[in-house]
């Protein structure tokens, strides 16, 4: 039988896809990171490590003759207590100059390390269909022109942000970008944005995958949070990338959108 091994951060998302993938009889561990991963929701199947404890990872992989890897989960910044290293992690660490990329490139280069030790990573979007959006709205409230007339910018100026290995995601009003991604993070663009916006639309959200993102890898998310901000900060709506964008707790995301008149759509990558 083939195994799943789970390398998990915070949030949600590896108990969305471990619960996803034991519904559908996939013998699945994780791996928590210390600090990040709540341990205390899952109790067999399960080791927790300190970030840069490779040969504890590599030895549990071993041990549970596992094979198919996904990441997922966020990672908070570690101190000093959180992060060790093990003689495995300063060889690869010496080697790979991690500092000097960005998120995707790093991920692009962590992955090869396990890859090149006989283990696969999975594209698992494929076992949690759920999490995506496939249609052209999900909500009852649909986009304004306006709102079109920004996505339209957006999507235009995406084309070239797209590219570099930066961010995910613009806020548009008036047809003017606002601000793009960086290692904010998608929450921090909407609050930093609302000191930029002037009479006129009340603006939009553009969240896509960036051109050279690895499918397994960070796809462009959204949650709950991130919806209750749009409202807090008085935007019409969300545009998201239609089967690659995930939705944390989706229908909980749907409803309060529906409940406080707010556009979610789909849109497909330029």
């Amino acid at each position: 039988m083939n195994r799943f091994g789970i390398i998990a951060g915070g949030g949600k998302l590896p108990l969305i896809i471990y619960n996803s993938l034991l519904k559908k009889n996939k013998e699945t561990y994780i791996i928590g990171i210390k600090n990040n991963f709540n341990s205390k929701k899952i109790k067999n199947n399960f080791i927790e490590v300190k970030l840069g404890s490779l040969s504890k990872i590599l030895n549990f992989l071993k041990k549970n003759k596992i094979k198919y890897l996904i990441f997922a989960g966020s990672i908070k910044r570690p101190g000093v207590m959180d992060f060790t290293l093990d003689f495995k992690a300063i060889n690869f660490l010496k080697n790979s100059r991690l500092d000097k990329l960005g998120d995707n490139n790093l991920l692009k280069i962590i992955s090869n390390y396990f890859e090149k030790k006989g283990y696969k990573f999975i594209n698992w979007n494929s076992y949690c269909p759920d999490l995506f959006a496939y249609d052209n709205f999900l909500t009852t409230k649909k986009p304004s022109k306006k709102a079109y007339e920004n996505l339209t910018k957006g999507l235009n100026v995406f084309k070239y942000y797209g590219k570099s290995d930066v961010g995910q995601s613009l806020i548009i009003q008036n047809n003017i970008i606002l601000g793009l991604e960086s290692i904010e993070g998608t929450d921090n663009l909407i609050k930093r944005c609302v000191n930029y916006k002037r009479k006129g639309d009340k603006g939009i959200l553009l969240k896509l995958m960036k051109y050279s993102q690895d499918i397994r890898f960070d796809l462009p998310t959204i949650g709950i949070n991130t919806i209750k901000l749009i409202k807090k900060y008085n935007y019409e709506g969300i545009f998201i990338q239609k089967k690659y964008c995930l939705i944390i707790e989706k229908e909980k995301v749907i409803k309060f959108a529906n409940t406080n008149n707010l556009f979610i759509a789909g849109v497909d990558q330029p």
